[in-house]
């Protein structure tokens, strides 16, 4: 089963340090994929942030590049979707939609829905993402606990 770290955490929320490059980048180093979120605000420019409510860090194109293989990139603006479409890299979009169908086919899976061999969960809580982990009934489960 695929484990995702959410926006860099692993053994709980760190709210502050979420979608921060260099924790996504600790999350990575430790094994896992990591979820992020990402903002465009000028395409011609490629001025991309990470950030959930908001831009928050400026990143460059070349280090989503980099990370590509363990990233799982949230849209959270038009621009962003258009930004990446048509690339190779990982991404999705949805605001509270039951399943979202990723850029790479696995179904983005809200919590408590139904699920296929293809769906990632999305986890909130410590003691379903070790239920679901030791089930293994997806395909990748995403939460703020997937090291614990």
């Amino acid at each position: 089963m695929k484990l995702i770290s959410h926006r860099g955490n692993v053994a709980g929320r760190i709210p502050n340090l979420e979608n921060n490059p260099s924790y996504i980048s600790d999350a990575i180093s430790e094994g896992y994929d990591v979820e992020i979120d990402l903002w465009v605000t000028d395409m011609e420019n490629d001025i991309l942030y990470l950030g959930h409510d908001n831009p928050e860090y400026q990143v460059e194109y070349k280090w989503i590049i980099e990370n590509n293989n363990k990233l799982w990139i949230h849209c959270k603006n038009l621009l962003a979707l258009r930004y990446l479409l048509g690339t190779d890299i990982k991404y999705f979009w949805h605001q509270e939609d039951d399943f979202t169908l990723t850029s790479n086919r696995k179904i983005w899976t809200y919590p408590n829905k139904n699920v296929t061999d293809f769906s990632i969960i999305v986890c909130q809580d410590i003691d379903s993402t070790k239920k679901i982990i030791e089930e293994n009934i997806a395909y990748g489960i995403c939460s703020d606990y997937v090291g614990v």
